[in-house]
């Protein structure tokens, strides 16, 4: 397994994480949201997952990777 690390914009509550943790465990990855530093750690077969499907799948919730 891999870990990737994302600053991303947008994130304000439960609700957004709760998106986002849901998109990602809908590619087969796996996520901490942390809303106060508004990062988000990615657990990944980097086998099946790039780093750019995981930043599509975020951004398709309508949040800015940065």
């Amino acid at each position: 397994m891999s870990q990737a690390v994302f600053k991303v914009a947008g994130m304000t509550c439960d609700q957004c994480a709760d998106s986002v943790k849901g998109a990602l465990r809908n590619i087969g990855a796996e996520g901490h949201v942390d809303l106060s530093a508004q990062m988000v750690t990615v657990q990944y077969d980097e086998q099946k997952l790039t780093t750019s499907k995981i930043q599509d799948a975020i951004e398709e919730q309508g949040y800015k990777v940065v």
